[in-house]
C-alpha cells in the first residue's frame, strides 16, 4: 500500500446523481482518487466488508475501476465484486449490492449524458440498501474533499476484468461476475415470462434500442434469449465507450430513429429504449408515444397483472415535476401517494419502510421495490407483461386509462447549457414574486397558488427546500420551473407544463395545442426570453 500526498479540488461537490465532470477533469492527477478517498473517509464499519464496483462502459470506465479496486484494497475492504468488463447497469449494481449483502458500491456513470474522451464521466456511491447515498453522506463527502491531504492505494498491476472468477489485490478478494445473470434471474421472479414468450410466439413484434449503451447485453439475454423475441429485436446492443457518437438519452430527439419507425405504417407493435446506464426508458406503441408520466400511472394501475405485484401495491411515489396522473391511480386504489424532490434517493426511505411499491420520475425513470434505483428494462418488461395479459395494443391501453382517469396533457421544455448566472437570476426573480402571484390571472388562466417546493421526509423527518417552483392554476393545471444538475456545462432550465382534461371528447388534441396557453403563461410569468435569450427550448419531451 502507498499513501499519496494530494491537494484538494474545490469543485468535487456531488449532486443528486454523484460527481459528474468532463473526462479531462477526471483524468487530472489525483482527481478521481480524491473523490473515492473522500467517500471512504466518511464511511464507517466497512473493514473486511464487500464493495460492488461497475459502470456503464463509457470512456475512462476501466481506468477508474482499476483505481477504485486498488483503493478499496488499501482502505481495508475484504472483497470487491465487479462486473465483467467493468460493466454493471445502475439497476443491476443496486441488485448485486442487495443480493450479496454488500456494504455499498461505486457506480461509474454519467447516466444519459454523452461519452468519449472529451465528454462526460461520473461516480456515485450507493449504500447498503442499493440506493444512492443520502444527502448526509454526499454533503460529508464534499466537506471531506475540501480538506483531503492524502489517499491510500495498493501498488499492484491491473487486474483482468474480462474473465469471470476470483483473483487478489493486495490481499483483498476481487471477484469478476457475470453482469447480467443476477439481474435476469430477478426479472424472472417478477414477470410472467411464459405469457410474454407466448406473446412473441403469436407474432407480436418489438424493437428495443439499447443506444450502444449498457442495457444491450441485458436486453439481448432477456428479450431475445429468454423471452424468444427474434434475433435482431434488440439493436445497438453492444456497449461502446462513446455510445457510437450518439447521445444515449431515450427521448424523442435522441431516439428519433426508433420514433420514426414506430410512427411508420410497417413499424413493430411495441418500441422501447434505454439510456447510458440503463435506468431510464422510452415507451412507444405503433403510432403512439407514451409520455413517462402516463407510463408511470399505467404501470401502477396494471402492476397486479405481473406475478411480482399480484397482491397489489402499497403506494406510489413520484418526483414533484412528474405529472399528477399517478395521483389519480393511487386515489382509486386507496393507497399512499407521495410527491418527492427529484432524485431517486428520495424514494429510498419510502421503499425501505414499505410505504410505496412503484416510483417514477418524468425524466423517463420508473422502478419498484425490487431494487433501489430506477430501472429502464424493468419498465419495458412490465409493459410486455401487461400487453401479454391484456392482449390489447399500447394505444388501446393508454386510451382506456385516459377514459378512466382523465388525461394529463404534459410536456417538458429544456433550455440546455444556459449560462449559470442567467439561469440563477431567472429563478431568483421568480422566487421574489411568488407571494404576489396567487389570485392573479395570466393569459386568462387563474393562478390558485405558487410556491417553492419543500419536502419533509415522512420516514426520517429530514427537510429538503428549494426543490422547484410550482404555479398551480384552477382546474388542475400547473407549470413547474426547475434548474437541473444532470449536465456538466452551464445549467439546464426545465419548464414542466401540465393540463388536466377529464373530458374524453377532448383527449385527441395535439399536446402543443392543449398546452399552448400554458406555454404562453410560463413565458409571461418567468421571462424566459428576457433572462436567457432563448426563444425556443432545445429539447421538448
Amino acid at each position: 500500500m502507498r499513501i499519496v500526498a494530494t491537494t484538494p479540488f474545490s469543485d468535487q461537490k456531488p449532486g443528486t446523481s454523484g460527481l459528474r465532470k468532463k473526462v479531462p477533469v477526471f483524468a487530472q492527477p489525483h482527481y478521481a482518487e480524491n473523490f473515492i478517498q473522500s467517500v471512504f473517509d466518511v464511511l464507517e464499519g466497512y473493514q473486511g466488508k464487500t464493495l460492488v464496483i461497475g459502470g456503464d462502459g463509457r470512456y475512462h470506465n476501466r481506468t477508474v475501476i482499476q483505481t477504485a479496486i486498488r483503493m478499496a484494497a488499501a482502505n481495508g475492504f475484504g472483497r470487491v465484486l465487479v462486473g465483467r468488463g467493468g460493466i454493471l447497469s445502475t439497476p443491476a449494481a443496486s441488485n448485486v449490492i442487495r443480493k450479496y449483502g454488500a456494504f455499498g458500491g461505486l457506480v461509474l456513470s454519467a447516466s444519459h449524458n454523452p461519452g468519449g474522451p472529451n465528454e462526460d464521466f461520473g461516480i456515485k456511491y450507493n449504500i447498503s440498501n442499493g440506493g444512492p447515498a443520502p444527502e448526509r453522506i454526499t454533503e460529508a463527502v464534499f466537506a471531506r474533499s475540501k480538506e483531503i491531504a492524502q489517499y491510500r492505494i495498493a501498488e499492484t498491476p491491473d487486474l483482468d476484468l474480462d474473465s469471470v472468477g476470483e483473483s487478489a489485490c493486495d490481499g483483498m478478494v476481487v471477484e469478476v461476475i457475470d453482469p447480467v445473470a443476477d439481474y435476469a434471474a430477478l426479472m424472472e421472479t417478477l414477470f410472467d415470462f411464459g405469457a410474454i414468450r407466448a406473446l412473441f410466439a403469436s407474432g407480436f413484434t418489438m424493437r428495443f434500442d439499447a443506444m450502444s449503451a449498457v442495457t444491450g447485453p441485458y436486453a439481448t439475454e432477456i428479450i431475445e434469449r429468454r423471452l424468444g423475441a427474434p434475433k435482431g429485436t434488440v439493436v445497438n446492443a453492444t456497449p461502446l465507450e462513446d455510445f457510437g457518437g450518439h447521445h444515449p438519452d431515450p427521448n424523442l430527439v435522441h431516439a428519433k430513429e426508433l420514433y420514426d419507425l414506430m410512427m411508420s405504417a410497417d413499424g413493430p407493435d411495441f418500441g422501447a429504449a434505454s439510456d447510458g446506464d440503463g435506468d431510464r426508458n422510452l415507451i412507444i406503441g405503433k403510432g403512439c408515444f407514451v409520455n413517462p408520466s402516463d407510463s408511470l400511472a399505467i404501470l401502477a394501475a396494471n402492476a397486479h397483472l405481473a406475478p411480482g405485484y399480484a397482491k397489489g401495491i402499497a403506494g406510489i411515489a413520484r418526483s414533484m415535476p412528474t405529472s399528477r396522473a399517478a395521483d389519480r391511480v393511487a386515489a382509486r386504489l386507496g393507497v399512499e401517494m407521495h410527491e418527492t424532490p427529484t432524485g431517486w434517493k428520495f424514494f429510498g426511505n419510502l421503499l425501505d419502510a414499505g410505504r410505496v411499491t412503484i416510483c417514477g420520475e418524468e425524466s423517463a425513470g420508473t422502478g419498484s421495490d425490487h431494487v433501489r434505483e430506477k430501472d429502464g428494462l424493468w419498465a419495458v418488461l412490465l409493459w410486455l407483461n401487461i400487453l401479454a395479459t391484456r392482449r390489447e395494443s399500447v394505444d388501446a391501453i393508454q386510451r382506456s386509462h385516459w377514459a378512466t382517469y382523465g388525461r394529463n396533457y404534459y410536456a417538458r421544455h429544456d433550455y440546455e447549457a444556459v449560462e449559470t448566472e442567467r439561469a440563477d437570476a431567472l429563478v431568483a426573480e421568480l422566487r421574489s414574486r411568488l407571494s404576489k402571484l396567487a389570485g392573479t390571472s395570466v393569459g386568462g388562466l387563474q393562478i390558485e397558488s405558487a410556491d417553492d417546493f419543500a419536502y419533509t421526509d415522512p420516514v426520517d423527518g429530514s427537510v429538503s427546500r428549494n426543490q422547484g417552483i410550482r404555479i398551480h392554476f384552477a382546474g388542475g393545471s400547473r407549470v413547474v420551473f426547475r434548474l437541473s444538475g444532470t449536465g456538466t456545462s452551464g445549467a439546464t432550465l426545465r419548464v414542466y407544463l401540465e393540463r388536466y382534461e377529464p373530458d374524453p371528447a377532448r383527449h385527441d388534441m395535439q399536446v402543443s395545442e392543449a398546452l399552448a396557453d400554458m406555454i404562453a403563461a410560463a413565458e409571461e410569468i418567468a421571462g424566459i426570453v428576457r433572462h436567457t435569450g432563448r426563444t425556443m427550448p432545445d429539447v421538448v419531451t
